[in-house]
């Protein structure tokens, strides 16, 4: 696994001054960790089981086998999906790519496709004094409701020096991108939302910038409840156990206060 507990915390949980925990939830897209009064949690890791396992796709291969396509967009659902935690203060969002098991059959007329969804170990170090919020949902594409992503080419300033960065190749590349829906929504926004003015875009600046890359709730592109798409497709998706996600978080929690210096 790529987490382990770490060293303090260890010996806070030996000494008998945390308690070692684990919180597991699964199927719809938010839940919460309950913190008690008084007392403070710390999440160091978590075990991420994606949606969609046992559900198996086929579908005839659109012409000029052997080119590039895209993944059909009921199986490509599952394909991107995002954990957010948010503790009142912080947001701390998380996106994986999940694989995904891709066999042709009948000489290249008929394709196969799987989700691969072994468990995903991620370490974190989330502190917090009041309930979490977790969110877990599906993307599927960029928001669709804007021309696509704004693009051009980054100049040469003292943050993006020639031949170290983007500064000064020519190449047009993204500056302003959204996964959801417009208004509300956040904008990607590249290279960074403090030093935008710096480099002189012709695009301005857009609302909701931010310096992060992730989705909010949106039924059509991302952030999408797990359990509602598995309903969409039919009932017998979302009653099946393993096409649900489940998510399994390891924390301490701590009888105190927190302590403004926690290293």
């Amino acid at each position: 696994m790529s987490w382990s507990i770490p060293q303090q915390i260890e010996k806070d949980i030996i000494a008998g001054k945390a308690k070692y925990q684990t919180f597991q939830t699964g199927n719809g897209g938010q839940s919460m960790l309950p913190v008690p009064p008084n007392s403070y949690v710390v999440i160091f890791g978590y075990d991420f089981s994606p949606a969609g396992g046992g559900i198996n796709l086929a579908e005839f291969a659109p012409e000029g086998v052997g080119d590039l396509f895209l993944d059909e967009s009921r199986i490509r659902f599952f394909e991107t999906q995002q954990i957010s935690f948010y503790n009142g203060i912080d947001f701390y969002p998380f996106i994986h790519h999940i694989p995904t098991n891709n066999r042709t059959f009948s000489e290249g007329i008929l394709v196969s496709y799987s989700i691969i969804n072994t468990p995903i170990a991620r370490q974190v170090y989330i502190t917090s004094n009041q309930d979490v919020a977790i969110t877990v949902g599906l993307i599927l594409q960029m928001n669709d409701e804007v021309a696509g992503p704004i693009q051009e080419a980054i100049p040469i300033t003292n943050t993006t020096p020639q031949g170290l960065t983007y500064g000064g190749s020519g190449q047009v590349i993204n500056i302003q991108t959204q996964y959801s829906a417009a208004g509300f929504a956040p904008v990607f926004t590249q290279p960074s939302v403090k030093d935008y003015d710096k480099y002189e875009f012709v695009a301005p600046l857009p609302g909701n910038p931010d310096n992060q890359v992730y989705a909010t709730p949106d039924v059509t592109n991302g952030l999408r409840d797990p359990s509602e798409y598995l309903n969409s497709l039919g009932a017998q998706f979302n009653a099946a156990a393993a096409t649900q996600y489940y998510l399994c978080m390891h924390y301490a929690i701590y009888s105190a206060a927190i302590p403004e210096q926690r290293g």
